[in-house]
């Protein structure tokens, strides 16, 4: 019987049972018919997102001012420049510096301390959790108008009303009756923000609570570790990472708020910050082509602050993936 040579077995074809041969054609195919199913979305996402975006880069080069149409031209810079020296802008950097620091740390702190106490096992505690998370769930101008009308108001607000009741247990009828929406106006936005924002970082919180790895507690506990000493070096540095994506996520949302502004102060008395600036730029000056150019730097800073939470959220994936 002849021995086949390379020849013959190269140009036999392949038995029933061998595995046929894929080239590239064949596997960018494949790897198209997984991706079809989601090109619609991408289409969406950019014609809804990257458009108009891409359509306010070029209004922030142009000279538009609603008021003056006959001045309507290119810009070049002029925009930008008159972003970065308009003192209005400046002092609503200032105040969304300080409205998102003092809201992001206070809520942290309360959703640090909330976190903590629902990580225990007691009576009621998924109604409890459910109250707390209430908060978040309400829409942003319900949520400021109900500050500002049933807690706020001079007249019937809930605070004064108690503290009405409180000089009436005295013997007094001469309570205080402050306006708290114009003796501290900017405490005012940020007490409402930090009642709708504290679930948000208790949740977070609460999440890395659960994944604590239980035996390195028990074998704490079990060496005489105090609770206040398991929660230094154990617990804080486990919730690291979730502290910094709360604090960033919530710095994302924060500098953007506009509900609480707009609604509670309408931004005055130091109370307008970027996004507020920004609204004043549009459709009180009617000048488009300088709101524009605000709307750009108010997205460039936030795009900044995004990376670094979502570098923070890679890291967590990473570190969830190698346990």
């Amino acid at each position: 019987m002849p021995t086949p040579t390379a020849e013959t077995v190269r140009s036999e074809p392949a038995s029933a049972g061998a595995a046929p041969v894929r080239g590239p054609a064949a596997r960018r195919a494949k790897e198209w018919a997984r991706r079809a199913p989601l090109l619609p979305a991408l289409v969406f996402l950019i014609i809804v997102t990257q458009l108009p975006f891409v359509a306010t880069v070029v209004l922030s080069f142009t000279r538009w001012n609603a008021l003056a149409p006959d001045r309507r031209g290119f810009a070049a810079l002029d925009n930008y420049a008159a972003v970065f020296t308009d003192p209005a802008l400046r002092a609503s950097v200032i105040t969304t510096v300080l409205l998102t620091v003092v809201v992001v740390l206070v809520s942290l702190v309360l959703g640090l301390g909330l976190a903590l106490l629902l990580d225990r096992k007691f009576f009621g505690r998924g109604l409890v959790r459910t109250l707390l998370i209430t908060p978040f769930l309400v829409v942003p101008v319900a949520a400021a108008l109900l500050w500002k009308h049933a807690l706020y108001n001079a007249s019937y607000g809930l605070f004064n009303g108690v503290l009405t009741a409180v000089w009436r247990l005295f013997g007094s009828d001469g309570a205080p009756q402050p306006d708290w929406m114009t003796s501290s106006p900017l405490a005012a936005v940020e007490a409402a923000l930090i009642w709708q924002w504290t679930p948000f970082m208790m949740l977070i919180l609460l999440a890395g609570l659960q994944s604590r790895p239980a035996d390195a507690i028990e074998a704490a506990r079990m060496d005489g570790a105090g609770a206040f000493a398991i929660f230094r070096y154990l617990t804080l540095p486990h919730l690291r990472r979730y502290l910094e994506l709360a604090a960033l996520l919530g710095t994302v949302y924060v500098v953007q708020n506009f509900d609480a502004v707009f609604t509670i102060t309408s931004g005055g008395l130091g109370t307008a910050n970027l996004p507020y600036t920004l609204y004043q730029t549009f459709y009180q000056a009617h000048d488009y082509g300088r709101a524009s150019a605000q709307g750009v730097v108010v997205v460039l800073c936030s795009l900044l602050v995004a990376t670094f939470a979502l570098r923070t959220v890679s890291s967590l994936l990473r570190e969830e993936i190698t346990r």
